[in-house]
């Protein structure tokens, strides 16, 4: 008892007092050429060895190469510098400069602006606002409040050495911004400015048409890059989202992304004329029955992508005859369905598997807030005793606690990758006024995503309110009902993706065995899916009067197969049938008859007390999981050292979430860009891959396959 309360007491002390994860600053350099690591510390009065701890792909004593990206720490704590004197070395501390304002501007605070959202207007920090605006430290900041916006010195043009041979020109298309373009090209919007002076300093947008100097990428040239053609629609009288996708196959969310003024006027009006995007001609009928297709990457060789999609020249060739004429950067390949490779496939796409600790982005910065039921209003913290009563007692404070302490550990570990988060942790009570109150006090806009709430009602007011500036809000645990907002992430796999999953494992290992379908009158259309995948299996009537259920023995053995395995499906709730028919597949399991036990969903009844564990693990009982179990690895004792307890199933989910969820934003800067780019990620207990869904938002479609062998559960897919 003394352990959970010391859980308890270490997790609502963050949560009364917003935690921030302060990381350690950061700039890029772009190297000249000639350049030298000794000459870029020199110039930023740090040593060799600070540069290399963040340049891994950088070793000492070797040259540089011009238009490398280095990251340069600026607040470095235990930087020294080595001065020779004689025979003898001797160590002083560097301190770095703080870099002076060259001037000043003027700005306006517009309506639910924060501190945050400006300084990433300006790209500034939060206290640069705060030095030269010195009422900040003791006020909050207001509507109509001009401050003062320090301007810092950038290299000016004559001072960078742009090589003509090392530089494309870069035609801006339709929706790109500065920061997207430097993203691709791997460089910092500050460099994108040095090589672009004409350039706003203020404004993200960029003009349709826009000619910018970028490094040329590698193995590649800009004009090889495809352009979306858009063709002008006006809008008539009584126009639909419904009658507009099927006139040009573009679902609201489609067209609402390109003609944002749609959100602005509050729909769709007569006379709007809209951007819609021209499709391309048909090459060919796609079949994406029987395939799979990869886009060629530059400076891909038949040798490296042979390699990568685990197929022979000739066997690509056959399915590709025009990569006899070479292969080219852009071209669509189709692949075998069944294809395995250095790939993962989504919709169709075989997609080049991202290491996210590879790519994120060093020093980089984001906000989110946690919103859960902590039930701050029910608990005397004074009295332990009754916290500990009122925990076990409320699955709602249970889940929040785990979820919360679990996201703890994932804030330190993201700290430590030198990432930085701004963490607001609120209480909305399990209330939907609550949680209306909150928002009404809260900018959503400043976020760049929010967890929780935990119930259906407050999720729905947090998701209609954060719609409106397109922040991401994930649901951490089951969710009955969608909601029809396209920014709502459900982390937690639907029982349709579950059993899906279940089904097509047992399609994969079936060969003759002797299935039986066991189900009761509420999983009846579960019977009949899987009697369709499986024509040939047998049928086992439940008996069902009033509350007695029970399952005949004599006819269920007579079903039994000596020959072949017997493999049975169990789809019920009912925790008294399961013990029946776990007490008869049982006592039928024996040397001369193979009896294994499936379901395609495990709920609670499973999990009952008077179901025999040892019967499961005999039957070797297999199901389909959102999690799978932890062994004890360096989150399992990170936790146990912070909290004094091994963490449960919520605690490693909310690392699990949280963790994934700031490596994403570290990634893209966006939830939902990352999502879209990226598939599968796994991390203790819990996967993710995100698929947007037609109606919906996200949906996480990972899950595992678990099985109970010798008394312990084991993941088998």
């Amino acid at each position: 008892m003394g352990l959970v309360i010391k859980k308890v007491f270490w997790v609502f002390l963050f949560v009364l007092i917003s935690c921030k994860a302060i990381a350690q600053k950061f700039t890029t350099h772009a190297v000249k050429r000639g350049e030298t690591l000794e000459s870029i510390a020199k110039e930023y009065k740090v040593s060799t060895d600070d540069i290399l701890t963040y340049n891994k792909e950088v070793k000492k004593n070797m040259s540089l190469k011009a238009s490398t990206i280095l990251v340069i720490p600026l607040d470095a704590k235990n930087t020294t510098a080595i001065v020779k004197s004689g025979s003898s070395k001797t160590e002083v501390e560097n301190t770095p400069i703080q870099e002076e304002p060259t001037g000043f501007t003027s700005y306006k605070v517009k309506k639910k602006e924060t501190l945050y959202s400006i300084a990433r207007r300006f790209h500034i920090t939060e206290d640069d606002i705060k030095k030269y605006n010195p009422e900040l430290y003791a006020s909050t900041l207001r509507k109509k409040m001009v401050l003062r916006i320090p301007k810092y010195r950038r290299v000016k043009p004559e001072e960078t050495q742009v090589i003509e041979e090392e530089y494309d020109n870069y035609t801006v298309t339709a929706k790109e911004t500065r920061w997207s373009i430097a993203h691709k090209y791997g460089i910092t919007i500050d460099n994108l400015l040095e090589l672009n002076p004409s350039l706003s300093a203020d404004a993200n947008s960029l003009s349709e048409g826009t000619v910018l100097k970028l490094p040329k990428l590698a193995g590649s040239s800009v004009s090889q890059q495809e352009v979306q053609l858009y063709k002008s629609y006006t809008v008539p009288a009584g126009q639909t989202f419904y009658s507009l996708e099927k006139k040009f196959g573009h679902t609201a969310d489609e067209l609402i992304a390109l003609n944002p003024e749609i959100k602005e006027r509050g729909g769709l009006k007569e006379g709007m004329i809209l951007r819609i995007p021209e499709k391309k001609a048909a090459t060919g009928v796609v079949n994406v029955e029987n395939y799979i297709f990869y886009e060629v990457k530059p400076k891909q060789t038949e040798y490296s992508l042979t390699r990568k999609l685990g197929l022979s020249y000739k066997e690509l060739l056959q399915l590709n005859p025009e990569i006899k004429e070479g292969l080219k950067a852009g071209m669509v390949l189709k692949l075998p369905k069944t294809q395995t490779g250095d790939f993962e496939v989504r919709n169709s796409l075989a997609l080049d598997k991202i290491n996210l600790l590879d790519s994120i982005s060093v020093g980089s910065k984001s906000s989110i807030m946690f919103l859960l039921p902590f039930r701050l209003d029910k608990l005397d913290l004074s009295n332990r005793e009754e916290v500990a009563k009122k925990i076990n007692s409320r699955k709602d404070l249970k889940y929040s606690l785990g979820l919360y302490s679990g996201a703890l550990i994932a804030l330190d570990s993201i700290k430590k990758l030198g990432i930085s988060v701004d963490v607001k942790t609120l209480d909305n009570q399990l209330d939907a006024q609550k949680t209306k109150e909150v928002l009404s006090r809260e900018n959503i806009g400043a976020y760049d995503a929010i967890v929780g709430p935990l119930d259906g009602a407050s999720l729905k007011e947090v998701a209609m309110e954060a719609s409106r500036n397109n922040i991401p809000v994930l649901a951490p645990v089951p969710v009955k009902n969608k909601l029809p907002f396209s920014n709502v992430f459900y982390s937690y796999p639907s029982e349709s993706i579950l059993r899906e999953r279940m089904l097509a494992y047992i399609e994969e290992q079936v060969t003759d065995q002797n299935i039986i379908i066991i189900a009761d009158e509420k999983n009846i259309k579960v019977e009949e899916l899987i009697q369709k995948r499986f024509p040939n299996a047998k049928v086992m009537e439940v008996t069902e009067e009033k509350k007695n259920v029970s399952v005949n023995l004599d006819k269920l053995t007579a079903l039994f197969s000596d020959e072949v395995e017997n493999w049975v499906f169990l789809e019920t709730n009912n925790f008294k049938i399961i013990s029946s028919v776990c007490s008869i597949l049982n006592s039928s399991n024996t040397e001369d008859r193979v009896v294994r036990m499936f379901t395609t969903n495990k709920n609670n009844a499973f999990d009952n007390d008077v179901i025999s564990s040892s019967h499961l693990s005999k039957l070797k009982f297999t199901y389909p999981s959102a999690y799978r179990e932890v062994s004890k690895n360096s989150f399992v004792k990170r936790y146990e050292k912070r909290f004094g307890e091994t963490p449960d199933r919520y605690a490693v989910r909310g690392f699990d979430l949280t963790y994934d969820l700031l490596l994403k934003l570290a990634y893209k800067n966006s939830l939902i860009e990352a999502s879209n780019s990226i598939g599968h990620t796994e991390y203790n207990g819990n996967g993710f891959n995100y698929v947007k869904e037609r109606m919906s938002g996200y949906q996480n479609n990972a899950a595992y396959i678990m099985s109970l062998d010798d008394m312990r559960v084991k993941q088998i897919k």
